[in-house]
């Protein structure tokens, strides 16, 4: 029903460009997983959970926290409904309603937007390293019949990016003659050139990975944050009134690219704590701390740091790693992603070479955006906060090159040509909020930390079929 393929075991072959093999990454080991759609298992799920007596607001977003007079979290907050781009109230305006509870279990995936105050609210990052993150982008294909291995699993590491920039591929082979494929760049990549989107299309067109989708056609496509920091960036998972789980917390297994086992262990742990502990919040770090989701990620926390000193370090690093399980006396540490990128001109930027034209689709990251079906009311206001636009025209132009034009998977930011009142021309930032899907990038790797991604009006955004 949520199309399940069990994986098999397989040798995975590495992709080759002329001269040049590409190595596999250690860890990725999946014989006896399962290759799930979370789309449609969350669509099973929720029948599921209803029918046990759960209530499903699907269609309000929670866009803010709400607090006892204590300053313990009492809930959240959802957003208003029907607020025009300019702040004034449609007809069909309705305020948004506090729900509170006992407790707040918070599982907002990557980069959350409620998390991010929480943490620094409550300084749960505080005897942690900053977190980190990479972009996956995905497309789900229909392919023509015979292509396909059900349960079949392909990664690969590296190209394009080049060695000093920590990415890599993935090809998992479904039912119903489907392949869901994408690429992993991570954003700690230090090259303001880099565009995260156009490396995936680039690899597509790879001759070991082109050939699979040749005469097929798109169904879905998406982008979205990872969390990627690992064991030495978990932030404290408890505060007064409210829980961390999943990649809420910051429990994806990098290495293997996998965490919705990490997410469904943590919330197995949340609900059994909860219920042993009358509703109390105090207690849960230390469980998860303890548990098989955190000995899981202190095995392979050098593993993603490793290759901050380039591709072939870290591909030396992780197969030391793998080989000793993580039993190394060190712990290498994380910085923000955001103050990896270097300035124009101060690496040296290779020249990537985009495949121009691409032979497969889409085209352009538009039509990215409609296989997302990404949907937004333009009349509401913009939830992508830029704290000063005057940075993005003089500063970033001059320092940076304006990266969020490059890194955004959705041309959401542009600059484009003004006219100024006095009839001078300039530039301005030019913020297309409708395309947005939602990855929380520009919210990660700005190098300014001038970006807020907050929640648009409930039920907008990407809506991922079968993804």
């Amino acid at each position: 029903h949520a199309h399940i393929a069990p994986s098999e075991t397989m040798k995975l072959p590495w992709l080759r460009m002329p001269g040049r093999k590409l190595p596999l990454p250690p860890g990725m080991r999946n014989h006896g997983n399962f290759i799930v759609s979370l789309g449609a298992m969350c669509a099973w799920l929720a029948p599921q959970a209803e029918a046990l007596g759960v209530d499903v607001f699907p269609g309000f977003a929670a866009a803010d926290t709400v607090f006892n007079d204590d300053g313990s979290v009492a809930g959240v907050r959802i957003g208003d409904m029907g607020v025009a781009k300019d702040g004034s109230h449609k007809p069909g305006y309705t305020q948004g309603i506090d729900i509170k509870a006992k407790v707040t279990v918070l599982g907002e995936g990557a980069r959350g937007s409620l998390t991010k105050q929480l943490i620094k609210r409550f300084g749960l990052d505080r005897d942690s390293d900053p977190q980190g993150y990479s972009i996956g982008i995905k497309e789900l294909w229909q392919v023509p019949a015979g292509r396909v291995a059900p349960g079949r699993i392909v990664h690969s590491v590296g190209w394009p990016a080049d060695s000093h920039t920590y990415g890599g591929s993935f090809i998992y082979h479904l039912d119903q003659d489907r392949i869901a494929l994408g690429y992993v760049s991570g954003l700690d990549y230090s090259d303001p050139n880099y565009q995260p989107w156009e490396a995936f299309q680039q690899w597509k067109n790879h001759p070991q990975v082109k050939p699979l989708l040749e005469g097929g056609t798109i169904l879905s496509a998406g982008a979205r944050a990872i969390v990627t920091g690992g064991w030495q960036s978990l932030p404290k998972c408890e505060m007064p009134g409210a829980l961390l789980i999943g990649d809420t917390a910051g429990l994806l297994n990098v290495p293997k690219v996998k965490g919705t086992h990490q997410a469904i262990r943590s919330g197995m742990l949340a609900a059994e704590h909860l219920a042993g502990n009358g509703l109390q919040a105090a207690g849960f770090d230390a469980k998860l701390r303890g548990s098989e989701a955190m000995a899981e990620l202190k095995q392979v926390r050098n593993i993603k740091p490793g290759f901050k000193k380039g591709l072939w370090f870290g591909m030396f690093n992780a197969a030391w790693e793998t080989a000793i399980g993580g039993r190394s006396p060190w712990t290498l540490k994380n910085k923000p992603d955001w103050s990896s990128l270097h300035k124009l001109g101060e690496c040296e930027e290779p020249k990537r070479d985009y495949v121009q034209p691409r032979a497969l689709p889409p085209r352009d990251r538009l039509a990215g955006v409609y296989f997302a079906a990404t949907e937004h009311d333009e009349d509401q206001p913009i939830h992508l906060h830029v704290a000063d636009t005057s940075i993005c025209v003089d500063q970033c132009t001059t320092e940076y090159g304006n990266p969020c034009t490059r890194f955004c998977p959705a041309n959401v930011y542009e600059m484009v040509e003004d006219v100024h009142a006095d009839g001078s021309k300039g530039r301005r930032l030019q913020i297309n909020a409708a395309n947005c899907v939602h990855c929380k990038t520009c919210d990660i790797k700005d190098p300014y930390e001038i970006i807020t991604w907050v929640t648009p009006e409930g039920g907008s955004g990407p809506n991922y079929q079968n993804l």
